[in-house]
């Protein structure tokens, strides 16, 4: 990597959400960044403009987590672009954040649901893992996005819940074989945050923020942009220590 070749970062379903505020905040601390989106690219085409009218550097890829299949062509070709726009077919920073989220009382889970969750969340995570841990180089990170649900409980989480469990079972145990080559692998757990996942529950249902932030230490959900800056935070050398440990970014929540 020459002197003016910037660190590369790929982030994961970062069309809109807390993807989109994580790929800002990585352009903003000097990475180029490829953002991928499973269905709408004029959305990602937006956020590759917000970036690059900031002063940043950015790319959109199409990657659907759950096709797994499509894995290897999908590296062929992020080598292929990066390395026509930054000069080389590495990367240094991949942030696990797609995936999907499905609730519902026990009663009431099917298998599709369950086949869903643990096809995407996990299945596609570390088979995505596998297919781009061979880019990145020495120094380099992952970063996989769980949830504070693994901590405390809540009614109808179980499935979703058991299913980010498991990445941050597949972080620490990768982070001992990833650490010999240099690459740090760690977990980020948001706690309540006002963004569209689950369809924008928390960010369009003031009484449900309400709640919610009754039972956060700091008396308040949080902002995508607040889980974001924690995420550029693992990705910088400043926390070059510190590998397999889930961090969570909750505000305090039902401590």
């Amino acid at each position: 990597m020459t002197e003016n070749t910037p660190r590369i970062a790929v982030v994961t379903g970062a069309n809109r959400g807390l993807g989109r505020a994580t790929a800002r905040a990585l352009a903003q601390r000097g990475f180029a960044v490829v953002l991928t989106y499973r269905g709408d690219a004029d959305e990602a085409s937006r956020v590759v403009e917000e970036i690059r009218a900031a002063g940043g550097d950015a790319i959109a890829a199409r990657l659907d987590l759950a096709d797994v299949a499509s894995f290897a062509d999908f590296t062929v070709s992020l080598r292929r672009d990066i390395d026509e726009r930054w000069g080389r077919p590495g990367i240094d920073v991949l942030v696990n954040n797609a995936g999907i989220g499905l609730f519902g009382r026990l009663e009431d889970a099917t298998v599709d649901e369950f086949d869903a969750l643990i096809g995407t969340n996990v299945r596609g995570t570390f088979f995505l893992i596998q297919a781009l841990a061979p880019h990145i180089g020495a120094g380099g990170g992952i970063i996989n996005v769980s949830t504070s649900l693994t901590r405390h409980v809540s009614p109808g989480t179980s499935l979703y819940a058991a299913s980010k469990k498991a990445v941050e079972a597949i972080t620490r145990a990768l982070a001992v074989e990833l650490g010999p080559r240099g690459i740090r692998i760690n977990s980020i757990a948001p706690g309540p945050t006002a963004t569209d996942f689950n369809g924008g529950a928390m960010r369009d249902d003031p009484e449900l923020r309400s709640s919610l932030a009754a039972h956060t230490a700091l008396g308040r959900v949080g902002r995508p942009d607040e889980i974001a800056d924690a995420i550029a935070a693992l990705a910088s050398s400043e926390l070059r220590w510190l590998t397999a440990e889930r961090v969570e970014v909750s505000g305090g929540t039902l401590l």
